[in-house]
């Protein structure tokens, strides 16, 4: 078998149509395995119902940047006459030197004119490729109103949602027979780090792909990267080595819970006959997420996590049948869980203030039957409380706390959340965006869970119970 005879096959095997390993040949254009399942996906922006923003994304050095401009300019652009593709990178100098590596890899076969002048490259049928970039994020509004074909983002997750929504208004056409397309590259980390995992990691990993499509990418995948670079990647430690060598989209810079690992403290199943005893920890919002966190322990002294409920702009009586509701669907034994098998319900202490009207969010739930009681709102001894539970498997610490996979907001949540840089050993608070992403509402859900048991264990033993 001839070496483009392999490629072909590796092509196939990966889900590429014929003609686009044709034009790839033609062009002498070498992918590799992941970066050709990449090119696998770009294709299925074409369907009727496929999806319209491909992400590819993970370690560093896994060949992200050179796939993106060859799905651009080898595949797209020669197949379609007349398309307008924009490529977006940070700081300008930068993408220009990048583009002109890369361009002079990938397109020497293809008949072209660069203008380095106006960052522009056109092909024979009409087609080109603008290198744009930002230095900040305003700059995007200049490309604001602008009609693209095509979209290429490198290094996404510095941009917030907000900029990545503004730049996905220009991706439309007019070209029939063409369905617009954003393709994205990045790492772990950035001020978009939330909402990319939301956008395209979490689907991916949950298996409810639609819209989107994403492609993991590892320093294993790149094999011109020299040894020396893997070296690097692995002599790194923390966030760092786990973001940039594994690929990690649960762990950033700045990470609170950094042993937190799916691995260990993910669980599909758990046997709730083993339960001691039910409560719930309870964080309220109105424009923010009202969250409810159903735990319990067993005869180990363990914490699961076993549901959530999480929804903004309800209002109280809503948000009570929810929770009942959220009840109802377990059952110790043959009989359902309800408020009154619970041990205790603890809410922030916001929920006991007065309001204009002299009446307390708390009393609002009691007319449901839900009677909160004030939780430890200690915020520094409730992160610390939940980092102890996590446990260290690395050094050896056995966990304590594990959480269902159903918690799929709580999930989320907990890696995103980052040291307070005025105050190292709290969390950075912040609030979810327009979109509903982000956020810390179900982590001081799961503190008040958390940290008020363990204060009462302590009380009782002061007391001498």
């Amino acid at each position: 078998m001839t070496p483009w005879e392999r490629y072909f096959l590796m092509g196939r095997r990966a889900g590429c149509p014929k003609d686009q390993m044709q034009r790839f040949e033609r062009a002498d254009a070498i992918l590799q395995q992941r970066q050709l399942v990449a090119s696998a996906a770009a294709r299925l922006c074409d369907l009727p119902d496929g999806p319209t923003a491909i992400g590819y994304g993970g370690a560093r050095g896994g060949g992200k940047s050179h796939w993106m401009l060859a799905q651009m300019g080898v595949d797209d652009c020669q197949r379609v006459p007349g398309l307008k593709c924009l490529l977006l990178r940070k700081v300008g100098k930068a993408n220009l030197e990048h583009f002109e590596d890369l361009r002079r890899k990938l397109f020497f076969k293809l008949p072209h004119e660069f203008s380095a002048f106006r960052g522009i490259l056109t092909f024979a049928n009409g087609s080109r490729i603008i290198a744009g970039h930002f230095q900040h994020e305003r700059d995007i509004d200049a490309y604001l109103g602008l009609e693209y074909s095509v979209i290429g983002i490198e290094e996404a997750t510095t941009l917030t949602s907000r900029k990545f929504q503004d730049i996905s208004t220009c991706c439309r056409t007019s070209i029939p027979n063409w369905r617009p397309r954003i393709y994205s590259t990045t790492n772990p980390g950035g001020v978009g780090h939330a909402w990319y995992r939301a956008r395209f990691v979490q689907p991916f990993m949950e298996k409810r792909e639609t819209e989107t499509r994403f492609v993991p990418a590892r320093v294993a995948d790149n094999s011109f990267n020299n040894p020396e670079y893997r070296k690097v990647l692995e002599n790194l430690t923390g966030w760092q080595k786990r973001a940039w060598l594994d690929g990690s989209w649960d762990i950033a810079a700045g990470q609170y819970f950094t042993t937190l690992n799916r691995d260990v403290h993910v669980v599909q199943n758990f046997d709730e006959t083993r339960a001691r005893e039910f409560f719930i920890g309870f964080d309220f919002g109105y424009a923010h997420y009202t969250v409810a966190l159903l735990g319990c322990t067993d005869g180990d002294g363990n914490i699961f996590i076993v549901d959530e409920h999480a929804e903004r702009l309800w209002l109280p009586q809503r948000h009570a049948a929810a929770i009942k509701t959220m009840l109802a669907r377990h059952k110790i034994g043959e009989r359902k869980l309800e408020l009154a098998d619970l041990k205790r319900f603890v809410a922030g202490a916001d929920v006991f203030s007065r309001q204009s009207d002299g009446t307390t969010i708390a009393a609002q739930y009691a007319k449901h039957g839900i009677n909160l009681r004030c939780a430890n709102t200690d915020r520094v001894n409730g992160w610390a409380e939940i980092m102890s539970r996590f446990g260290d498997i690395e050094a050896g610490i056995r966990p304590t706390l594990f959480i269902h996979q159903r918690c799929a907001r709580l999930l989320d949540t907990l890696p995103a959340l980052q040291h307070d840089p005025n105050k190292p050993e709290d969390v950075l608070k912040v609030d979810a965006d327009e979109d509903g992403i982000g956020g810390d509402d179900c982590a001081d859900a799961l503190r008040y869970l958390v940290a008020t048991k363990s204060r009462t264990i302590t009380q009782r033993k002061l007391r001498g119970f």
